[in-house]
């Protein structure tokens, strides 16, 4: 019984085998394209945001959790609206423990951070989970805030033609 051939730690691995140093060795790049937009600049931020959007809306409901959808107003008279559309994330303690929410605004932020165009212009979104959004699979979460994201630009649009903007 032989044991295989041992390689001499001094020669030099192949061309082939040997892993990428330089930047011209690595392998060009897949042409698939990730979105890495940010949610930072589109999230309402201040109290006083989500007062304004909760008494300028009505409350909708989808299977895991409810939305509302409000116009944005100036902060005060005379200040300028803000820049783009804003979406809140809001999980109170009913729905669980403080790792319990923060894992489902996690998991929403991200859904959310992928669909980031998808938000209608010149509205505020609050989105408002229930429990269940903790145990639901990914895909299903991203597919229903999807969903909640194009109901709410039909909405936009509908409050738009019923009501000019200032």
């Amino acid at each position: 019984m032989s044991s295989p051939p041992r390689c001499d730690p001094r020669q030099a691995e192949p061309q082939a085998d040997r892993m990428p140093h330089t930047r011209r060795d690595f392998p060009q790049q897949s042409p698939i394209r990730i979105s890495l937009q940010s949610l930072a600049g589109a999230r309402l931020s201040k109290h006083a945001d989500y007062q304004r959007a909760y008494a300028g809306s009505r409350k909708r409901q989808s299977a895991s959790m409810s939305w509302f959808l409000a116009r944005q107003t100036p902060t005060y008279a005379g200040a300028a609206l803000p820049a783009g559309p804003r979406v809140g994330l809001t999980a109170g303690k009913v729905v669980g423990k403080a790792h319990e929410r923060n894992r489902i605004k996690r998991r929403m932020r991200e859904a959310l951070r992928r669909h980031v165009d998808l938000l209608p212009e010149g509205f505020d979104l609050i989105l408002h989970p229930r429990r269940i959004v903790l145990a639901l699979e990914f895909g299903k979460l991203e597919a229903e805030i999807v969903r909640i994201l194009h109901q709410a630009r039909t909405e936009a649009a509908r409050m738009a033609q019923h009501a000019p903007a200032l």
